[in-house]
């Protein structure tokens, strides 16, 4: 297997007769933010426990940081936010970060300066002496996010990090992501805030029935364009007029082009003035992540039905998720 941060080849889960993850192959280039994106009882939470090492294969292989997943060197340089999670109530936040460095078996005198830098980005050094009972819902994710930077990972798993965010949180959090990858760490996000993950990510894999239906860089899965234009005057249908450019489709005054390469504009509006129109507005618009995700999600082809599987295909993400269980 390559030296990429995360890497599946033909990755099988059964559960008794329903299969979580039908041949999951990936690559997770070191240093980048991917998206792991599907509806609920795709396979998503599977997949994850595999790769940290909380679930074996039925078949296929994982690799983490070139190791084989669950292997204990790989999971000391990985940090891990789950979408649930509680942490005890009398304890401070520092008090937690202080457990957590304990259960991760760091050098003693590191924790002050690890505790610190673990509050700050997480955004807060200001409340670390609170209890964690007082802290809000918000507040709490933070301290889940400062937990996994602990050990300056070089893997970062995040299951809905901004669920529990305000607006505000949400930027910072795109911040921190960025800065992180800068640095050169990995993020393996898990999210079903499609808007926030075509923020902050690089690449996408679109999981569905335990199967990859989409992948590649984010770039290139929303290069699709689409063309609105309000023209008036136009004598002649501007199906003919706008051939060489595509297909066309008209409503009144409002043609729409879809694929145009955006180069291309300039040309449609300079073709249809000379054609007599007076071109009112131009409205170019890229494909969103959630566009593509519907798209996806509905070319898909599920298998057959299988005892015990639930055929869920709500939208979610994280643990939440209702797959199969032993």
């Amino acid at each position: 297997m390559s030296e990429a941060a995360i890497e599946t080849v033909g990755l099988v889960k059964r559960y008794g007769h329903t299969v979580a993850l039908d041949g999951l192959s990936m690559q997770v280039p070191v240093g980048a933010v991917f998206g792991f994106l599907g509806p609920n009882g795709a396979g998503k939470t599977t997949a994850v426990k595999l790769l940290l090492g909380l679930a074996r294969p039925t078949a296929g292989q994982a690799s983490l940081l070139g190791r084989p997943a669950g292997d204990r060197e790989a999971r000391r340089r990985v940090g891990y936010l789950p979408e649930l999670f509680r942490y005890q109530a009398w304890l401070t936040g520092r008090e937690v970060l202080a457990v957590h460095c304990r259960l991760a078996g760091l050098d003693r005198h590191t924790w002050g300066p690890q505790i610190d830098a673990a509050l700050h980005a997480a955004g807060i050094s200001d409340r670390a002496g609170d209890r964690v009972g007082g802290y809000s819902k918000g507040m709490q994710q933070r301290l889940g996010l400062a937990v996994a930077l602990l050990g300056d990972p070089a893997v970062i798993f995040l299951d809905e990090p901004t669920s529990a965010l305000d607006p505000v949180g949400r930027l910072e959090m795109r911040h921190l992501l960025h800065d992180l990858r800068d640095r050169g760490t990995t993020i393996f996000l898990n999210s079903h805030l499609l808007t926030e993950v075509e923020r902050v990510c690089d690449r996408v894999v679109i999981l569905d029935h335990g199967r990859v239906v989409a992948e590649g860089p984010l770039a290139e899965l929303l290069a699709e364009r689409h063309l609105r234009v309000r023209v008036t005057g136009l004598e002649r249908p501007a199906a003919d007029i706008l051939a060489a450019f595509g297909p066309v489709s008209q409503e009144g005054d409002i043609l729409e082009l879809d694929g145009l390469d955006p180069e291309l504009v300039p040309d449609v509006v300079s073709t249809l003035v000379a054609a007599g129109g007076r071109v009112h507005a131009v409205e170019p618009r890229q494909a969103t992540l959630e566009e593509r995700f519907a798209e996806a999600v509905g070319a898909g082809q599920p298998p057959a039905p299988t005892p015990g599987g639930d055929g869920s295909t709500g939208w979610g993400g994280g643990s939440s998720e209702a797959e199969a269980r032993p």
